[in-house]
């Protein structure tokens, strides 16, 4: 069975080959359209370069570590290095082909708004293919050549989760920063004080900003469901392993399997029709995946399991069905059809002031129905199967369930970026304003999907989390988690405070990054003759630097965080109570589980209504464009950019690191106590 999955992921990197090639004969367009594409290309595979470049001293450390320290030594080592370089080659895959669709998506809009949302999709679709088809197959050639396919030695290759965990926090980190100073920088200096539109070619920041929806969306989040997707099936296999011997460990992977198998049909399903809005297409690509992966998930579990048959499908379906509700969720709180976006609208009339309070809380409003949704769908997950070991293995399934669409979510989302830069193309080249208002519809689309992909990540995450906890509990030896010790106790608010300490230095980051790119559009603004009047050129390239520069200095420190304080507290306690140790980092990943999920929520959804609110408003609501209701808007988009962007999103690592790292050391403290 495991050459089936094995044949599945290499479908899945064929596929997304031959999506690449079909992008990549697509006309580009006019050599102005060509220009400013790979402007935008250079930029983008520039950062990831520095950004990889950076990080190899660290995973080399992490590498040697792990070879002499670790239970499995350099089997361990080696599913590391394998992790982290999938995760990588992942994140240059998907960069490499959005950034070459764009020019060809805005030729393909002077045409129709079919063969651009085409284009745009598929360039996507190379991104969702390239993490299932790397994760499944990094997983399955770890399982047969270092586990060598025995059950009992499926530990030996946890540490591929580590290695995608440590790429993806960087990953969502760095070019958070590096997206968040470029827009910021642009919307700030050129919107509000030069009164320049959008993508207008006369902003220095216009490139990096568009660098950024690269950097920051597709090779961001594909990063983030990379990590979900690995440690998901590794938590997975390691409970099943428990249970149901070899089988247990299968079952995850085949699910990985046939995900992928339905999103490659259901990409097919976004090209029938004929309709002019956007929307339509991209949920018929989701629902087909639905469906598929709902009816191959009982056929398989009723082929492989010997007992708990239904209990196990009843688990896998409430993992897709959480997909869907939580998706949902997102896209009531987050478009400017619904109410809560409406209203941080109307509260624009009366200032900057009154937007961001009414944007905050619609985020802090948004974390109730996920969370109840997230909530019913592990115990529905725990308690079908039975409880117990039984229960534990349910809700990893029902974690797997919502990741075997992660092909189609990462597509729907990497297609974002691609529109939004589609229409700053269209905007910076001149072209006919029939263009623009083409890209634009696939633009309002690629908000709407980007927030349900977050929406997504941050619920997979969440109970990627919850089914790392039970691996982590299941290897320490932990039947029990008493709270009224009041070690433990403070654990879990120790634990609870890394969230919240990490979005500081997150957010902090991203306000120096813009500072310093707030003055260099400034300075440009002044000191270059003619750039406001249109006759002179700004200098993209040094903006491009600025942010780039500050995204690689800046992200280090919050990145280090969350591992460091698990190893340290974990350690520490371990020199004189390994037993405490083990129940303190218990304490610590269910607080910060809690508290990230929750805080990820509100700057995901409270960052996505303000930018909403925004677009409603130049839409034409409130006197549109350039009234005072527009510019206490902008002033809300900019404060919400950060929360959805940068902090919010990159908190699904912070817990998900957290849980990796724990199921690596747990081991290593538990012989400890012997």
């Amino acid at each position: 069975m495991t050459t089936l999955v094995l044949a599945a992921s290499i479908v899945a990197l064929i596929f997304a080959a031959y999506l690449s090639s079909s992008v990549l004969k697509e006309d580009m367009g006019t050599e102005k359209m060509i220009e400013i594409s790979e402007a935008i290309q250079q930029g983008a595979m520039a950062f990831l370069n520095r950004q990889y470049k950076t990080l190899l001293p660290i995973a080399i450390i992490i590498f040697i570590v792990l070879g002499f320290l670790t239970e499995h030594k350099w089997s361990s080592a080696v599913a590391f290095g394998v992790g982290a370089l999938f995760s990588a080659l992942a994140g240059y895959l998907g960069m490499y082909i959005a950034t070459r669709a764009n020019a060809r998506t805005t030729h393909a809009a002077k045409s129709s708004i079919k063969k651009a949302l085409g284009i745009a999709f598929k360039g996507g679709s190379v991104m969702g293919m390239g993490v299932v088809g790397l994760g499944l197959l990094g997983v399955s050639l770890l399982y047969i050549f270092v586990a060598k396919g025995n059950p009992d030695q499926i530990a030996a290759i946890d540490s591929f989760a580590f290695g995608a965990s440590l790429i993806a926090l960087f990953a969502r980190i760095g070019g958070g920063i590096f997206t968040k100073a470029a827009d910021v920088g642009a919307d700030l200096v050129g919107k509000v004080e030069a009164g320049i539109p959008e993508d207008d070619p006369r902003n220095p920041a216009v490139i990096a900003d568009n660098v950024g929806d690269n950097v920051g969306d597709v090779a961001g989040m594909g990063a983030d469901l990379f990590e979900s997707y690995a440690a998901t099936v590794i938590a997975a296999m390691l409970l099943g392993s428990f249970l149901h011997g070899e089988i247990g460990i299968l079952l995850p992977l085949l699910l990985g399997a046939i995900g992928i198998i339905s999103s490659i049909i259901g990409t097919i399903f976004i090209y029938t029709g004929d309709e002019k809005n956007p929307q339509s297409g991209l949920n018929r690509s989701l629902y087909t995946s639905f469906i598929l992966s709902s009816v191959a998930a009982f056929f398989l579990t009723r082929y492989l399991l010997q007992d708990h048959q239904i209990q196990f499908f009843i688990a896998i379906m409430a993992g897709l069905v959480a997909n869907i509700l939580i998706g949902l969720v997102t896209e009531y709180y987050t478009s400017h059809a619904y109410a809560p976006v409406k209203s941080i609208a109307k509260s624009s009339e009366t200032g900057a002031a009154t937007n961001a309070i009414y944007g905050f809380s619609v985020g802090l409003e948004s974390t109730a129905m996920p969370i109840v949704i997230i909530i019913a769908t592990v115990a529905v997950a725990y308690l079908v199967p039975g409880g117990g070991h039984y229960g534990f293995y349910g809700i990893s399934l029902a974690a797997m369930g919502m990741l075997s669409m992660a092909g189609t979510i990462v597509a729907i989302d990497a297609y974002g970026p691609i529109a939004d830069n589609a229409g700053g193309i269209a905007e910076m080249a001149g072209l006919d304003p029939s263009v623009r208002e083409v890209t634009d519809k696939l633009d309002s689309v690629g908000n709407t999907t980007a927030a349900i992909a977050k929406g997504f990540a941050i619920g997979s995450a969440a109970i990627t989390a919850i089914a790392l906890f039970s691996a982590f509990a299941q290897r320490a030896g932990l039947a029990t988690l008493d709270i009224l010790n009041p070690m433990i106790l403070l654990g879990l608010l120790f634990g609870a405070m890394i969230p919240f300490l990490f979005c500081a230095f997150a957010m902090r980051a991203v306000g120096a990054a813009a500072f310093d790119m707030i003055e260099e559009v400034r300075r440009q603004f002044r000191e270059i003759p003619g750039l406001l009047a249109g006759t002179a050129k700004a200098d993209y390239k040094k903006c491009v630097d600025i942010s780039t520069k500050a995204a690689i200095k800046r992200m280090i420190k919050p990145g280090i965080l969350a591992p460091l304080s698990i190893i340290v507290v974990g350690f520490g306690i371990a020199t004189f109570d390994p037993k405490m140790a083990l129940q303190v980092i218990g304490g610590m990943l269910v607080g910060g589980t809690a508290s990230g999920v929750l805080l990820a929520l509100t700057m995901s959804n409270a960052g996505g209504a303000w930018d909403n609110a925004k677009k409603y408003i130049e839409a034409g609501a409130h006197s549109g464009k350039g009234s005072e209701a527009h510019k206490a808007a902008v002033v809300g988009d900019t404060i919400g950019d950060p929360f959805k962007d940068t902090a919010g999103p990159s908190l699904n690592a912070v817990i998900k690191v957290m849980g990796t790292i724990s199921l690596i050391i747990a081991p290593i403290i538990a012989a400890m106590v012997h």
